[in-house]
Order: C-alpha cells, then structure tokens, then sequence
C-alpha cells in the first residue's frame, strides 16, 4: 500500500490550497484517514482526521480547513482556505488500511508535501 500526497505549494497569506492524498496497493478496508504536519525542530501534529461518520480538527484550523474522502477513489482531501504564514509546514497523509479480511489495520504515511505560506 502506498499513500501520494499532492497540491503542496508556495502561497500568500490568505490564499487557499487542496491537497490530497490517494492510496494505492492491496486494499480492503481504509479504517481512518488523516492529515498531519510537521515543521524542523517540532513533533508531528494532528491537523485534521476522518473516519465513517466523523470528522476531528486541531483547533488552530476549525473554521479554516476542510477534510473531505472519496471512498471510491480512496482518496482524503484538505481544503485549507485563510492560509497563515504559521501554516507553513511538509504535510503527511496517514490511513490505517487493511491488506484483507484476515489482517489487523496497518499504519501507513505518504512521502509528504511542502506547503509554504508567505506573508
């Protein structure tokens, strides 16, 4: 299973981006997907999550982003709108996703993708 983020950029404060990120490989189930950040020097956080039903966002981005899956395409979007410069950050996609019916959830991340914010 592989997980590709795309739509990372350079943007002016205010702007929007919409990034997504697309699972591929042997799947059977997508338990729960997920968008998380990371800046040098600092911990992975939390920005935004989805499973059946529900959706969670860290509260530095309620009101400003948007996470939204297409089941069928196995894909999870970000729509990030009213970008700050402390937005900026490599973005990483994550999803537990079972291989087949007899299989635990494994925990998998895309590659990453820059999002840059500029004031």
């Amino acid at each position: 299973v592989q997980l590709v983020e795309t739509g990372g950029d350079l943007v002016q404060a205010g702007g929007s981006l919409r990034l997504s990120c697309a699972a591929s490989g042997i799947i059977f189930r997508i338990y729960d997907m997920g968008w998380y950040r990371q800046v040098p020097g600092k911990q992975r956080e939390l920005v935004a999550a989805t499973t059946t039903g529900s959706t969670n966002y860290a509260d530095f981005v309620k009101g400003r982003f948007t996470i939204s899956r297409d089941n069928v395409k196995n894909t999870v979007y970000l729509q990030m709108n009213s970008l700050k410069p402390e937005d900026t950050a490599v973005y990483y996609c994550n999803a537990h996703i079972t291989s087949s019916y007899l299989s635990g959830p494994v925990d998998y991340w895309g590659q990453g993708t820059q999002v840059t914010v500029s004031s």
